[in-house]
């Protein structure tokens, strides 16, 4: 059921913020993820200090995670060997507060007022809460967060006690490694969430305090990366701590005085983490650096990281805001969207994005394709060193993919399904292992990156090899068979609901790409035999086509498959909960539409018509149990003329965490969702199409809307696109002139807007096939928590 959207009274339209206006129980862990903050390297939840009801609290370090070795119950060659699962990093964001013997607590106390917000402008976080004390007093407590940015591994806490009376105040600042918590393990009931460690993972090896001043390490028991952490207390007026005790699992700082009207009391938690790389035991590495030296020479006061988070949004929102002249709530979920989107990727660096970002331990913290399918064309166009970066992370992963090739009998390089390190993590091939498509996802974002952005030097370099080591994992995959077509066997898709089969689609279609790309190059690492057989093999590919429907074909054997039960009840959704993979593999249903996808993402090598017909076909049968499915969903519709299905996808999309629709929130944010609502308004409303001859650009703005706009960093020049009911208007903010393609007409523009009038687009019958239903009046069964 809805959460956000469905009760304006305690969460109120904002268009700038994410306010609560009223703790009530349940929903907490949903709620940690919604008001969580971040920068990419580290994260923190959003969880409150009086809350009783807390479910995952917590923090992370993007790539900070534990090493097992997996243990098949039936082994074969090949398979993953190392298990990888992101860590909670012990956790500074815990305050006990007693007021005249009473421990206030959200649950217990009485509470006249409460407010909290995170401002998508500043990036801070800030809990205003009022309460009636048992002795009498009202006492007044504020409580800001907010992350670092150029110091990415800093945050910065205050807490302000106010009070109407003198009072007694004990006020504990605490450090706890939630690591180590007693927590049960929900993975077994979702294999969306994360696993947690039997037995102790953190190892204390520096635990040191006084006056105020915390410094502190761990190291991970198997991977033996290690974190240190660097806290120093201030207080306002200048007080000693009462103690300040120091153990592997909680270290605090305590502080006993008078709270009164004229002496109010604030307490400063400037905090500083940082990551060393794992020491070999058995050798003596004189080069090993202690991670508390390097916390603490990046510990900051807490203004200065107040201050960087300001600047950081002041001039992330001047060239990245998205406005749009609809319904509040709309724009409101627009910019929180937004806001994780930099939250998750500002300071990643040459790293990946896990699937949650640095907001939850979900998907066990791993790097899969959504990075480069569904975040990469978001920083592409709004970050363009950010996006480099995620390949340069990519590209480092080259020595363990190329090993990975050679495991599985293809030449060139492998890269893992999902991964923390480069090792391939995915435990269950054919849904992990079995999706070489990730492949083409990394050529597809690099020839994106080089189109948008022109940069010579990595086309030359880290691209040229990404292009060519993919192609030649391809080529060696596939093969030639005896109709002269070349057929990919063997795979699957991203649609999940359908594994091991012969001819993808999507993987076809872009394994072709993907060859042509690496064909066209200009580098002396590949010959003229090569060249051709990767031409050869891509003019050759193999892509299914029902003749008698008139579609393109999932796979091979798709058409032949049982019809899903469209009867079945919506309790029974995600299919994968409730149902074995293999009844799942013998059915007519998708978690989400590769076709689809592959005819967004190529969208120059299929007609209008095909487009059309594959949408009618598919979207019915979609049951939108990915996250990654409604937003692709969306674009295709606008594209082909489905005004009223776009909207309803695009909005999908929009709420899936705001609202916790796929019920598991609780894990922390749908990243590549929030990539995807970035892509649905861009690409889907505004029409936007690279990789082209020009950018292109055909608009679909939904009738309900009076406005959309956007920028781009697009080939050196900030664009400006402007879309209203009567037409679009291009102006380059900075850089030269640059020509537009607006429904096939070139456009040149600069400084002053072109604007271009625009007709409305038809809207199409929908196909009706054999089974006499057209796509109109079949429902499309969404996942409901």
């Amino acid at each position: 059921m809805a959460l956000i959207s469905s009760d304006r009274s305690r969460f109120p339209n904002d268009p700038w913020r994410l306010v609560e206006t009223a703790h009530e129980p349940g929903n907490a862990g949903t709620l940690e993820t919604l008001f969580c903050l971040g920068n990419g390297h580290l994260g923190i939840r959003g969880g409150h200090w009086a809350a009783a009801d807390t479910e995952l609290p917590g923090s992370f370090i993007n790539g900070f995670h534990e090493i097992w070795d997996i243990k098949h119950a039936e082994n074969a060659f090949g398979f993953a060997r190392t298990g990888q699962r992101i860590l909670y990093i012990p956790d500074v964001n815990n305050f006990t507060v007693i007021i005249d013997g009473e421990t206030l607590s959200l649950a217990e106390s009485s509470v006249q007022d409460y407010q909290r917000s995170v401002d998508f402008g500043t990036g801070v976080y800030e809990c205003r809460v009022t309460w009636l004390c048992r002795s009498g007093a009202v006492v007044t407590t504020v409580e800001r967060r907010a992350v670092g940015f150029e110091s990415r591994g800093c945050m910065a806490i205050t807490l302000e006690l106010y009070a109407d009376q003198y009072i007694s105040a004990d006020v504990t600042s605490s450090v706890i490694n939630r690591q180590d918590q007693p927590v049960e393990d929900q993975s077994e009931h979702d294999p969306r969430r994360a696993g947690r460690h039997a037995g102790r993972v953190l190892l204390p090896m520096q635990l040191e305090g006084g006056d105020g001043a915390l410094r502190l390490s761990w190291q991970a028991a198997e991977s033996r990366q290690r974190i240190g952490l660097a806290v120093d207390h201030v207080t306002s007026p200048v007080l000693q701590p009462f103690d300040t005790p120091v153990g592997p699992d909680e270290s605090s700082a305590r502080y006993v005085l008078a709270v009164g009207p004229d002496r109010p009391f604030r307490l400063d938690k400037s905090v500083s983490y940082a990551v060393a790389r794992a020491v070999d035991p058995s050798l003596a590495d004189a080069s090993a650096q202690d991670p508390v030296e390097l916390a603490e020479a990046a510990l900051l006061p807490v203004a200065d990281i107040f201050a960087q988070s300001q600047a950081h949004y002041a001039d992330y929102w001047a060239t990245t805001d998205i406005v749009v002249g609809a319904q509040p709530e709309l724009q409101q979920a627009i910019r929180w969207s937004l806001f994780q989107l930099a939250q998750a990727t500002a300071c990643a660096d040459v790293a990946g994005i896990p699937a949650k970002g640095v907001s939850g331990s979900g998907y066990e913290g791993h790097y899969f394709w959504d990075q480069e399918i569904y975040l990469l064309p978001y920083l592409t166009y709004t970050n363009p060193d950010g996006a480099r970066q995620v390949l340069e992370f990519r590209h480092a992963m080259l020595p363990e993919a190329k090993i990975r090739a050679k495991e599985l009998s293809v030449d060139g390089a492998l890269f893992p399904w999902r991964t923390i390190n480069g090792l391939e993590a995915s435990a269950y091939y054919a849904a992990g292992t079995a999706q070489f498509h990730i492949a083409a996802a990394i050529a597809f974002a690099t020839n994106r990156y080089l189109w948008a952005s022109g940069d010579e030097e990595f086309k030359a370099g880290i691209g040229a090899e990404l292009l060519i080591e993919t192609a030649r994992m391809w080529v060696s995959l596939g093969f030639f068979g005896k109709d002269g077509q070349f057929h990919i066997h063997g795979v699957t898709g991203p649609d999940e609901y359908t594994a091991v089969v012969n001819d993808n689609l999507y993987t076809n279609v872009m394994a072709r790409f993907n060859l042509r790309a690496a064909a066209a190059l200009d580098h002396a690492g590949i010959d003229d035999a090569e060249r051709q057989l990767w031409a050869a093999a891509a003019d050759r590919m193999q892509l299914p086509f029902d003749d008698r429907l008139q579609v393109y074909s999932q796979d091979n054997d798709f058409m032949t498959l049982e019809a899903w039960d469209w009867n079945t009840p919506r309790s029974k959704y995600p299919l994968l909960l409730h149902f074995h993979p293999l009844v799942i593999y013998r059915h007519q249903v998708l978690k989400q539409a590769d076709t689809v996808l592959a005819m967004f993402l190529q969208w120059a090598d299929f007609s209008a018509e095909e487009k059309r017909r594959a949408f009618d076909f598919y979207d019915p049968i979609t049951t939108g149990d990915s996250t990654l499915s409604a937003c692709v969903q969306g674009i295709m519709a606008a594209e082909v003329g489905y005004g009223k299905a776009a909207l309803e996808h695009f909005t999908d999309a929009l709420f899936i965490d705001l609202d916790d629709t796929h019920g598991n929130t609780i894990d922390g944010v749908h990243i590549a969702s929030t990539g995807g609502v970035w892509s649905s308004l861009v690409c889907g409303f505004a029409g936007m199409r690279d990789q082209g001859a020009l950018p292109f650009f055909d608009p679909r703005l939904p009738t309900e809307w009076e406005r959309l706009s956007f920028h781009l960093k697009l080939q050196g020049r900030l664009l400006f696109v402007d879309l209203n009911q009567e037409g679009i208007s291009l102006s380059v903010s900075e850089g030269s002139p640059l020509d537009v393609s607006v429904r096939g007409e070139v456009h040149t523009v600069g400084t002053e807007p072109v604007h271009v009038a625009l007709e409305p687009v038809e809207v199409p019958e929908p196909t009706v096939f054999p089974s006499g239903l057209p796509t109109a009046s079949i429902p499309i069964v969404r996942a409901r928590a």
